[in-house]
């Protein structure tokens, strides 16, 4: 069955279902780190950061490989209503589940062997919400992460690059009906069905998180989604390249 068309008719934005918001880098913006990019999908922003730790978890010592890892926070200010700090022992399910996402996801680029025995913390605090901000971290920090790269070469602690592809990752939904492309906070909240994608540039999945919010849908929306967010993915792959 064919799919449906998804560049038809106008979001509340005045975007067509295919549209990604106007997505940015902007690197170096705390230029002593290894690598730190503020990404904006729209009027969602985040702060990617990396920082290098010259050693590994215990149970990596003595493998001659690396580890990466990420922590990701939302700030008080970053949503209309003030969303308290998480705190030692406290950190709330949404925010773990999705540090453990961006670090599943930029696991898949790293080469650990390439890496050596270091760590890679990965850092994504969201300065503002505005729907997706697991996608910007995760789209940004591969950014972050390729800053980082550069780094170490120049500094020789590294003697072959360890990122062996690219990730990015972008949301889609059935919002009125029809599927749309990297929704913002006003789509997610109200959409039928909503999913993130996490992609490598090679076209391999690393995620599908998707969730029917307001009745089931069907395995042709669900094609339907996946080529749409596919197609995202290959525009946000080329901006990352350009940054």
């Amino acid at each position: 069955m064919a799919a449906r068309r998804t560049d038809r008719g106008q979001r509340h934005d005045g975007r067509r279902g295919n549209e990604l918001r106007a997505v940015s880098f902007q690197r170096d913006w705390l230029p002593h780190l290894a690598g730190s990019v503020l990404v904006s999908f729209g009027r969602t922003r985040v702060l990617c950061t990396v920082c290098v730790e010259e050693s590994v978890p215990e149970f990596l010592k003595g493998k001659r490989q690396g580890w990466v890892t990420s922590e990701y926070g939302m700030l008080p200010g970053s949503t209309d209503r003030r969303k308290p700090r998480d705190r030692a022992g406290k950190v709330d399910g949404r925010t773990v589940e999705i540090q453990r996402l961006i670090g599943r996801a930029l696991r898949q680029a790293v080469d650990m062997k390439k890496l050596g025995e270091r760590t890679l913390w990965i850092d994504c605090d969201v300065l503002q919400a505005d729907g997706g901000t697991r996608t910007a971290a995760i789209t940004g920090a591969w950014v972050a992460l390729r800053d980082a790269q550069s780094r170490l070469r120049k500094e020789k602690k590294i003697r072959k690059d360890f990122l062996a592809c690219q990730v990015a990752a972008v949301s889609v939904g059935i919002v009125g009906g029809s599927p749309a492309l990297d929704l913002d906070y006003r789509e997610d909240s109200t959409a039928g069905t909503d999913m993130n994608l996490v992609m490598t540039s090679a076209g391999r999945f690393v995620e599908i998180q998707g969730t029917a919010e307001h009745g089931a849908f069907s395995e042709e929306d669900l094609a339907d989604l996946v080529a749409l967010g596919k197609d995202g993915l290959k525009t946000l792959f080329e901006m990352q390249r350009r940054a």
